[in-house]
């Protein structure tokens, strides 16, 4: 029986469980794919560090990564250690040696993606990255191969668990960020450091992957607009509640007059929305083409066992290739398109202001939209003495003019406060 042989560089969280998921399936995996998959060193930083592994791993390791990359024994290297540096250098290496590459790396592939696949067409080798977006939801695959042949419209979707479990907490008990924020580092949802998470670098990452699949054409990660989710509030929960809307941090790629508009940003999308039940800390990202439809993947985005089953299904795509004498479709980036700025997007708005309660008000701000072009789809007052708090929900406009119209309110003496603006998407086309 043939045997394929694995070189892997990490051993945390979802390396081990890799390790765990092919010697638990090992006489599955050989039937699936007939070939035998052995895993022959594994790169660790530290050799004293204990390991949920399969029993002999400990005789694999070794602390250093180039004798992994160089092993001549080694088919297919595995990535999942994480970083830019050394992972990049390492798996430029192993490339230059020959190896298939599977790889977890969103921040890598968000950023230097182009020179590894342009290094291994070159090479003639396989790059797969299942689970660099989404965890374990099966979602690159289907992207690039099983709508190969349709015309993908938009791509939208909850791509960070930890971010989508504060703001469930928010909405269903009445918590503010920072408490929410507590209960999921409690809970072990977020990284030592949450900056990733709750400002969106995370996302936008990932965003640039599914971008540059759905398009056709390299996005990376500096061309994602992104905000985070800090500055929502209890008060901006409770709106979006009362108005039909659940606010979420999505992630949106979509084709606006032949550019290409990539952002991550909270935003109210309606009740009735797929996206709107998704809770805790699950993933989903709802596709939009033109002949399929519309289309919801969904599962669990992170966590070992759901992230070490979407490698090894990358490392038997491979090894089906290297049986066959194939090769997966590597970068389908194979046109070149804008990607347009934040200025030039459009979206619908919630906007929140502060104004004086007192007539003729309403008349000056409606006023305000209408000089800069933006029309107003709803709006609800509610008066507290002196002082009033109006919603609006805009049909779609572009940012530009939303930014325009919010500087000539404030400038108005009876606006008193621009207490909140968010974008309102899955409503009007």
């Amino acid at each position: 029986m043939r045997v394929i042989r694995i070189g892997q560089l990490g051993c945390g969280i979802v390396g081990s469980a890799v390790l765990r998921i092919l010697a638990a399936n090992a006489e599955q995996i050989e039937q699936r794919i007939g070939a035998k998959i052995d895993v022959v060193q594994v790169a660790v930083r530290s050799l004293g560090k204990e390991r949920d592994v399969p029993g002999g791993t400990d005789a694999l390791l070794t602390t250093d990564a180039h004798e992994v990359v160089q092993n001549p024994d080694v088919d297919i290297v595995v990535e999942v250690m994480g970083g830019i540096e050394p992972t990049r250098g390492l798996l430029l290496e192993a490339i230059a040696n020959g190896k298939h590459i599977v790889t977890a790396n969103k921040e890598l592939l968000a950023s230097l993606g182009a020179e590894l696949f342009d290094a291994a067409d070159d090479k003639g080798v396989d790059l797969y990255y299942e689970a660099a977006v989404c965890g374990g939801i099966p979602l690159i695959h289907p992207m690039k191969e099983s709508l190969a042949g349709e015309r993908i419209r938009k791509v939208m979707g909850i791509v960070n668990g930890t971010t989508n479990f504060i703001l469930t907490r928010m909405a269903e008990e009445g918590l503010e960020f920072g408490d929410a924020l507590a209960e999921a580092e409690r809970l072990g949802y977020t990284e030592l450091d949450p900056t990733a998470d709750i400002e969106g670098f995370d996302p936008a990452a990932k965003c640039a992957i599914l971008a540059s699949i759905a398009f056709n054409a390299r996005v990376v990660s500096g061309d994602v607009y992104r905000e985070g989710i800090a500055a929502i509030t209890q008060r901006d929960i409770a709106f979006a509640q009362r108005l039909g809307y659940t606010v979420k941090l999505l992630c949106i790629a979509e084709e606006q007059d032949g550019e290409i508009a990539a952002r991550v940003h909270p935003a109210m999308i309606p009740n009735t929305h797929p996206l709107a039940s998704v809770r805790e800390n699950m993933n989903a990202v709802f596709v939009e083409a033109d002949n399929v439809g519309q289309l919801m993947f969904y599962g669990p985005g992170a966590g070992g066992g759901p992230t070490g089953t979407s490698v090894v299904g990358d490392i038997l795509d491979i090894a089906h290739n290297v049986i066959t004498g194939g090769r997966g479709p590597g970068c389908t980036c194979y046109t070149t398109k804008k990607v347009r700025s934040i200025e030039g997007m459009q979206a619908q708005y919630y906007v929140l202001l502060n104004v004086a309660d007192k007539p003729g008000v309403l008349a000056t701000v409606a006023k305000a939209f209408g000089d800069n072009g933006v029309s107003i789809g709803s709006v609800w007052q509610e008066g507290h003495g002196d002082e009033a708090q109006l919603v609006m929900i805009t049909h779609r406009a572009l940012e530009s003019s939303i930014q325009a119209t919010l500087a000539e309110l404030r400038g108005t003496e009876d606006v008193t406060t621009i207490a909140s603006v968010m974008r309102v998407e899955g409503g009007e086309a």
